[in-house]
């Protein structure tokens, strides 16, 4: 049996991407998309970064910005938005057996077995880049937090030259590097860049001396279950390189929730999709409410599989606006068919759907 292998696929900077698709003249400008009614930036260009442009920054305190160092803002467009994740999710699911999308710039995929993971991976990056103008950075390791670290260093590596070896830009493929090899990029990364470690326990890791990746994979993991938590100990056994997170058993996304799932047989009737975007949009809801969020449109996507290219082919999305955001079940629910009726089409074999809440408040 194949040691388990993953891969993190996520578009750079994927919003203010989308826009440059169609508005080649911002490539090389500082961009920012704004939130609903342009109260804040939910996406910044590595320019805008440059700037000291910090996340959820509200419109008011940069806009001086658009004189000073013409700096763009644009309105989101999450329908446009939803329509290239779609894209690039179909190209991204031919990388490997299986597919998670976590968030609408982000999908995981199980690579285990696969030969030659990181030419194949630089290969998918490529085709989505000629393709769709979609810039991507790929992370691959044995774990998904793994995963994620090497995503981050990925990125890292070509937007910051002299932070890791321009070796790793693009595509870091961890499992490919030796022990001592990944024991320095270790400690050249911050405790904070590891998926789960939160601001606050972030804090508290810092406080205690730990203030590098390798410092927390050094920690006892009865130590951390006892001080932390059950969930941060098995962040730790997964930057160690024990999965413990399998495809679709994940936190959920910080500013977009995603519910998905591949389905076990074809399926090919409304009735059945239906049902499936009906469950996935109340468990997206149920996280939603859990952290305490609102949504302001959904997105919901079909499509066939890319591994069976002699079946007719269809792929899908849609966004469907909340006319206020809400948490509520039933209105998710309802945007959610409401979406789904208007994509669906007879005579294909589905393979895949999915339910996200965008633009979360």
């Amino acid at each position: 049996m194949a040691q388990p292998l993953y891969a993190l696929l996520d578009g750079n900077n994927f919003y203010v991407s989308c826009e440059r698709i169609f508005y080649p003249r911002l490539h090389g400008r500082p961009v920012v998309v704004l939130s609903n009614n342009d109260g804040c930036a939910i996406a910044r260009s590595d320019e805008a970064k440059a700037l000291g442009i910090k996340m959820g920054a509200p419109w008011f305190q940069i806009r001086h910005l658009e004189h000073e160092a013409g700096l763009v803002a644009l309105s989101a467009n999450f329908a446009l938005y939803g329509d290239i994740s779609d894209r690039m999710m179909s190209l991204a699911a031919r990388l490997g057996h299986r597919q998670e999308v976590y968030s609408i710039d982000e999908c995981f995929l199980d690579v285990a077995g696969l030969r030659e993971a990181t030419e194949q991976a630089r290969a998918t990056r490529e085709q989505i880049l000629r393709w769709i103008d979609l810039p991507t950075c790929i992370g691959i390791a044995p774990t998904k937090t793994l995963a994620k670290l090497a995503n981050h260093i990925a990125k890292s590596a070509e937007r910051k030259p002299g932070s890791y070896p321009p070796r790793l830009a693009q595509v870091c493929n961890l499992a490919e590097l030796s022990e001592r090899q990944r024991e320095w990029l270790y400690q050249r990364t911050p405790v904070g860049e590891v998926w789960g470690v939160g601001p606050r326990i972030g804090r508290q890791l810092q406080e205690a001396g730990i203030s590098t990746v390798l410092d927390l994979i050094r920690l006892d993991p009865a130590t951390i279950k006892a001080r932390w938590s059950v969930v941060l100990e098995r962040t730790v056994r997964e930057l160690r390189g024990t999965p413990c997170i399998d495809l679709d058993h994940a936190p959920a996304p910080k500013q977009q929730i995603a519910v998905t799932r591949s389905f076990g047989q074809r399926v090919t009737e409304l009735a059945e999709l239906k049902e499936a975007i009906t469950e996935f949009a109340s468990r997206a809801a149920q996280k939603l409410r859990a952290q305490d969020s609102h949504a302001s449109a959904v997105l919901v996507f079909i499509r066939t599989s890319p591994f069976t290219p002699q079946a007719p082919q269809y792929s899908r999305s849609i966004t469907v606006p909340l006319r206020l955001p809400s948490s509520d079940t039933l209105q998710i629910v309802n945007a959610a068919l409401a979406g789904l009726e208007r994509i669906y089409r007879a005579g294909y074999d589905y393979a895949k759907a999915g339910v996200m809440l965008l633009d979360l408040q």
